[in-house]
């Protein structure tokens, strides 16, 4: 078995995936997954719950070491509180918020962690101050607009069938993101138009490479595309973030910094990315071929039966979900794989992602566009937006001295 079938066996559920080191917030991450794996939570959910974990943490540890800046600063610093147990509590808080149903699974994994704290003064201290934090957190995102109704208008002529599966989360189109002004802040130009070059040549190149029964796509471009599926496309990054900082042997407080900024860039992904998508509206590539003869485009040529590798997600096409995460999640790990990490001899597939050299970063981005899944198109995996503002995260940034 290559080495790309065996990450992509092994990482296919991350949450199952052995941690290489673990510490309090790489626990509470699996923990996490586990929790909403079990109540089948993913996609925009998936990453905002993500976030409110690791933001959560992260603040409770600063709010006891007082290392780097905090998303929210009305709580006082106890320098005397444990931060593992801060950690622990503001995690165990923000789950038990959100999935109440859940609290046995949750109470095993707390109690689990306390096993590995002493109980002492500082334990206690540490356990009031996470669920403070946590519940501070929690509160000020409760107004983020994720939870609105849904008031998606299908476009349509009246008295005229179009298939009635709504999109999927249209509200986060209109959410507050996390450490941003605004949703549309680094919103990308529009797509190509349809009868320009570009178009033709990027809807030929998906056409040939992302058809189900393409002969052009190789076996190693196939497995790729299989791998990053909806499944995976956040979870593999903070698989890689685990193995980022089991290499360096980050703190607690660099580890709890490492994952808040990556769960706020993933959950960012899922908003400033719904918001270009739903303004631009743009059509995926199964109704682009199949309607190959009605673009004004004479380079594009119809073909009636083309299926695409990968199942097509039921949201606009453009731009790619999976490019903006890969460009977010480099952002974030780039400074943190850069600095004296070794990599291993048989790295897993992320692994590979977050080698110690932007080269090797690059050169897997540029994969991504070679392997197509046939459920987008070249030109959406090229938006740079989200790895604009990746780089620009105002929060848990810098170090305080």
């Amino acid at each position: 078995m290559n080495m790309l079938k065996a990450a992509i066996v092994g990482l296919a559920l991350t949450s199952s995936t052995t941690l290489v080191r673990a510490d309090v917030i790489t626990d509470w991450n699996k923990a996490a997954m586990d929790v909403m794996k079990a109540v089948n939570v993913g996609g925009n959910p998936w990453t905002r719950s993500m976030a409110l974990v690791n933001v959560s943490m992260a603040d409770a540890v600063n709010s006891v070491q007082n290392r780097y800046a905090r998303y929210t600063t009305e709580l006082p610093i106890d320098p005397n509180a444990s931060a593992e147990a801060a950690a622990a509590a503001a995690a165990r808080e923000i789950l038990m918020r959100q999935y109440p149903g859940q609290k046995a699974r949750i109470d095993a994994a707390f109690t689990e962690t306390m096993q590995t704290i002493p109980d002492n003064p500082a334990r206690i201290a540490g356990i009031a101050l996470g669920e403070k934090v946590a519940a501070a957190i929690f509160a000020e995102r409760q107004s983020d607009a994720t939870n609105v109704p849904d008031t998606y208008r299908p476009i349509t002529t009246p008295g005229v069938w179009v298939p009635t599966t709504p999109p999927l989360f249209p509200q986060y189109a209109t959410a507050k993101p996390w450490g941003m002004e605004s949703a549309s802040q680094f919103r990308p130009g529009p797509p190509p138009a349809l009868n320009s070059a570009l178009y033709a040549r990027d809807y030929n190149e998906t056409k040939e490479m992302g058809g189900a029964k393409s002969t052009k796509r190789t076996d190693a471009q196939s497995d790729a595309v299989r791998f990053w599926t909806q499944a995976n496309l956040a979870p593999a990054w903070y698989q890689a973030a685990t193995e980022v900082s089991a290499r360096r042997g980050l703190s607690v407080a660099e580890n709890a910094r490492l994952f808040a900024l990556m769960s706020m860039a993933l959950a960012n992904c899922f908003i400033v990315d719904w918001d270009a998508k739903f303004q631009y509206n743009s059509w995926r590539p199964i109704t682009a071929i199949r309607n190959g003869d009605q673009d004004s485009n004479d380079a594009t040529e119809r073909d009636a039966g083309w299926q695409p590798l990968n199942a097509t997600p039921m949201h606009p096409e453009y731009p790619s979900q999976a490019g903006i995460n890969a460009g977010a999640a480099r952002g974030v790990l780039e400074p943190f794989s850069a600095m004296g990490l070794k990599a291993s001899s048989r790295p897993t597939f992320p692994t590979r992602a977050c080698r110690a050299h932007s080269r090797a970063l690059r050169r897997w981005t540029r994969s991504i566009k070679k392997c197509e899944s046939g459920a987008a198109f070249i030109f959406a995996i090229r938006s740079k937006s989200a790895r604009k503002w990746a780089a620009r995260s105002p929060h848990i940034s810098w170090p305080i001295t």
